[in-house]
């Protein structure tokens, strides 16, 4: 087949010098004959068809500057075009001249039915469609969309817009424009030049679905701020769309639509929620949120959640069925097969925007979203948005159901991790977010907060404000949230108007300049945990280790004074009768005396950990509440609450009972027939070396044992060894050494024989006197009686020194610590261990405790620290036990060494207790080891 014969149009440089040859001849011609059309119709088609679409077309027609005279054209035609109506502020310039008009033929496109403006003439009309497809292909690539701004193309698309009101004229104007609105600098000229009225009537004079897919993609593309959004929803823009969306012929106009619709509503002003509303979008936008195609489901339901932002709307959003739709779409992409938390955050500010209304809290917990929320908080991926969803469940304060359901789902532990964790900060919200339970009345005065006034009329007809002036203006639930109610039980008009603090009203001072309750980041949780404990028994999620270790943190770890709500909680706690249990049972007194009282946090333990010093305000918080349980517990229902405890309850709950005892009773007949007739303290004993069931256990345990010995002993002094150095004791003279010399007085009649080989002197008489061992060994009928170099085997030099001094008279001469090792280093092993071995051997009880005395001075006095409290203990002494024991027990100790004693002493003990148990129960009972001890 031959191949087609070359026209004059498939050369570019020929279209192109028609194009500028009609800039300056006209838009008509005469037609060529063979082709029936114009040369310049002839260029135009050429160009879109064969030269614009070929690869790097657009990039040639531009380099070749085909831009400069295609816009003349364009000029030229608006300028031909029929003259507009006048129209209002904000239009379009109009036409400078009208063309003549002559009937359309039956093929072309019928003219808007709507429009007063004839038709263009056929000629011009077909002239505009390829000039201006051929501008929307160019307009598709950044430089020409910049070589169009820069030519001044925008306003001469913008007069065609008005003037031509033929649908595929304003098609492919809106087309063009759409491409140009890409680009900033040229989307704030579209706005400038007057667009967005004429495209707005485009949306409501057009029928073609594919010219209202572009003017609405025009729309979309002029959304590229907030300021153009505001400023479309401001020129009606909104609404139109809206109404197509309930009327959408095909898919691909939903799309459309939808898709506008999602820009427009981000940071949904006031002017598009009313427009959205009025044109009856919600229901439709509702609906189309189970569309089967992706595109359309995912871009309406971030309309609707974009919507919530809007006050004023969500309860119509809620009527329309919003709230399932939303949850249902959070929950999914929450599942295993979900999307990223990112695509997550629009739909948890919306769900969290609907708690505000009481309608759509209604909804919404019927919907399970209480349960989506509490699997937000348990969620650390989701922790940036854990601050707003606490803010949002305040909304539930007074649903006693929800409430109850919240509690169920573990909510409480999680809000006391809000107090002591670092989550991020809360989003602000603008003023157009408040709840819409209580709308804004606009007045000419200076604006108000959302529900200022008809809160100032509620809060009057309570009874908690006396008139209109007794409430400052400057007041408002957005900007000083409020004290908890009195009344929990009472209800309340919103979540976000509730009680406001009520203030004396005092001579020359304004409600206004009354303190208010200091409001943070923490101030829902506190607000949540407040109401939770004004139940009657709120022990079972408040009074546990996470809840009391969360307000606690918070109390003491607050930059400045903490909020008094969480005072008032801990207060109201430990005022309730009900929770005595709880406390007792959680070890929460004794996490309280720690950590206020005593300044040991869980954290702090065992090792320290740098925090800010204990504040007397914390020490008198920690005693005023001490106070308040010893007030429940010495009550009759206390006792007998402790008591079957103690006799009836589970192992644990009697142990957490024996130990919490010695806090909260300070009447000498309940603590002695509780711990020690009933065997409190024996439990506790026995629990010491068991598996701890709590990570304080031990410092508990140290704790509570000092401060029943100061019960049952107030003005007991320990009997420890003497504290002072050795070189301030003057020791007593030595009566060993003059056998040493080298002239010794007396002279010695005996040497001993260590293993070593080193043989020491002796006086058999002196030795034989001194103990039954060597009165046998040397005067009576064995060998060494009759020898002068007697053995003494398994004896070092260092442990057999002390044994020499003692046989020969000396007391308190200093040689007992000669074989003990300074403190850190171990006692098993050592010569003092040897040393006292051979004591017991020789049956040497005088020298046996003049060593455990100088073990006692060395390792448990001033330079002796809790690590050397295991190590003696492991030597196995009962007296050096007892030492060990006063030693951790001391008054004079600081809790921490107190408690790491006790835990030397644990490990020391293993799994042979009694010697333990033995030794502290003396010292607690304060009398001295191997007397009777009660049972």
């Amino acid at each position: 087949m031959a191949a087609a014969k070359p026209t004059l149009t498939d050369s570019l440089s020929f279209c192109l010098a028609q194009l500028t040859a009609a800039t300056g001849e006209g838009l008509g011609g005469e037609k060529d004959p063979a082709t029936n059309e114009t040369p310049l119709g002839c260029a135009l088609l050429a160009l879109r068809t064969r030269h614009i679409k070929a690869a790097g077309g657009i990039e040639r027609f531009r380099a070749r500057g085909g831009l400069r005279p295609l816009l003349a054209l364009l000029r030229r035609a608006a300028a031909s075009g029929p003259a507009p109506s006048q129209d209002g502020p904000g239009s379009a310039p109009s036409s400078v001249a009208s063309a003549a008009s002559s009937p359309a033929p039956a093929s072309g496109p019928a003219p808007s039915a709507v429009s007063s403006t004839p038709s263009p003439p056929v000629r011009l009309r077909k002239t505009l469609d390829l000039a201006l497809s051929i501008l929307a292909d160019c307009c598709t690539e950044g430089a020409c969309r910049a070589e169009v701004r820069r030519l001044g193309g925008i306003l001469p698309l913008v007069t065609i817009l008005q003037c031509m009101k033929t649908d595929s004229i304003q098609n492919r104007t809106a087309r063009a424009l759409g491409n140009l609105a890409m680009e900033p600098e040229s989307c704030g000229d579209i706005h400038s030049a007057g667009a967005v009225p004429l495209l707005v009537e485009s949306l409501t004079a057009c029928q073609d679905s594919l010219c209202l897919q572009n003017v609405v993609r025009a729309l979309r593309n002029l959304a590229d701020s907030p300021q153009h959004r505001l400023a479309l929803a401001q020129q009606g823009a909104v609404r139109p769309l809206a109404e197509l969306l309930a009327t959408a012929p095909d898919a691909a106009l939903t799309s459309a639509l939808v898709r506008a619709l999602l820009e427009l509503s981000r940071g949904c002003s006031r002017a598009c929620a009313e427009q959205l509303s009025l044109g009856g979008g919600l229901g439709p936008l509702v609906s189309l949120a189970s569309h089967p195609k992706r595109v359309i489901r995912e871009a309406t339901i971030l309309t609707l959640a974009n919507l919530c932002a809007q006050g004023l709307i969500r309860p119509a959003l809620g009527n329309a069925g919003g709230v399932e739709v939303l949850v249902r779409e959070l929950r999914q992409r929450r599942g295993p097969s979900g999307a990223s938390p990112a695509s997550q955050q629009p739909l948890v500010r919306a769900v969290c925007l609907l708690c505000r209304e009481a309608i759509n809290r209604a909804r919404l917990r019927d919907a399970g979203g209480l349960d989506l929320l509490i699997g937000l908080l348990r969620d650390p991926r989701a922790s940036a948005w854990h601050p707003r969803i606490v803010a949002a469940l305040v909304g539930f304060l007074y649903d006693t159901g929800a409430l109850g359901r919240l509690q169920a789902l573990g909510l409480v532990p999680l809000l006391a991790g809000q107090l002591c964790g670092e989550a991020g900060e809360e989003e602000e919200e603008g003023r157009e977010a408040a709840s819409w339970d209580f709308p804004e009345e606009r007045t000419p005065e200076r604006a108000q907060g959302g529900s200022f006034r008809s809160l100032r009329s509620w809060l009057i007809s309570e009874g908690y404000a006396a008139g209109p002036d007794d409430i400052s203006p400057d007041w408002s639930p957005e900007q000083c949230p409020p004290r908890e109610p009195a009344e929990p039980a009472s209800p309340a008009p919103s979540p976000t108007s509730l009680r406001a603090p009520r203030t004396q009203r005092t001579p020359g001072r304004s409600p206004a300049t009354a303190i208010e309750e200091p409001w943070g980041r923490e101030g829902p949780a506190l607000l949540l945990l407040s109401r939770f404990s004004q139940a009657p028994d709120p022990s079972g999620a408040l009074v546990t280790g996470p809840a009391l270790c969360g307000l606690l943190t918070y109390v003491t770890g607050a930059p400045g004074p903490p909020s008094p709500r969480a005072l008032r909680i801990l207060s109201r706690l430990t005022c309730n009768p009900a929770c005595l249990e709880a406390f007792v049972r959680s070890y929460g007194a004794a996490l309280l005396r720690a950590w206020l009282v005593l300044g040991v946090a869980p954290d702090d333990w065992p090792a320290p950990r740098a925090r800010p010093a204990l504040h007397s305000r914390h020490r008198e918080l920690g005693e005023r509440l001490l106070q308040n349980l010893t007030v429940q517990a010495e009550s009759p229902f206390g006792v007998g609450a402790l008591t079957h405890l103690l006799l009836s309850g589970s192992p644990e709950d009697r142990v957490a009972c024996a130990l919490t005892l010695p806090f909260i009773c300070r009447k000498p007949s309940l603590w002695r027939r509780l711990l020690l007739e009933q065997g409190g303290l024996r439990l506790l004993l026995a629990a010491l070396t068991r598996p701890a069931p709590h990570p304080l256990f031990l410092f508990f345990a140290a704790d509570s044992l000092s401060c029943l010995q100061g019960l049952v002993s107030p003005t007991l002094s320990p009997a420890l060894p003497p504290a002072v150095p050795m070189d301030l004791d003057p020791p007593s003279p030595c009566l060993y050494e003059p056998l040493l010399g080298p002239a010794p007085v007396p002279a010695p009649d005996l040497h001993f024989l260590l293993d070593s080989g080193l043989q020491l002197p002796a006086q058999r008489a002196a030795s034989a006197t001194a103990s039954p061992f060597f009165r046998a060994l040397l005067s009576g009928s064995f060998a060494e009686a009759q020898m002068d170099l007697v053995p003494l085997r398994g004896l070092s030099p260092g442990a057999a020194w002390p044994v020499l001094h003692h046989l020969h008279g000396c007391r308190g001469c200093g040689a007992a610590l000669g074989p003990v090792p300074p403190p850190g280093q171990p006692l098993l092993g050592s010569e003092a261990e040897e040393a006292l071995e051979a004591a017991g051997r020789f049956l040497l009880p005088g020298l046996e405790e003049e060593l455990e005395e100088a073990v006692g001075r060395i390792h448990l006095g001033p330079q002796g620290g809790p690590e050397s409290v295991g190590e003696v203990f492991r030597l196995g002494r009962p007296r050096l036990a007892a030492h060990c024991a006063r030693w951790t027990l001391g008054p004079e100790k600081c809790p921490r060494k107190r408690a790491l004693a006790l835990v030397g002493l644990v490990e020391a003990a293993g799994e042979e207790a009694g010697p333990l148990t033995e030794a502290l129960l003396a010292v607690v009972m304060g009398i001295e080891l191997g007397a009777r001890v009660p049972a």
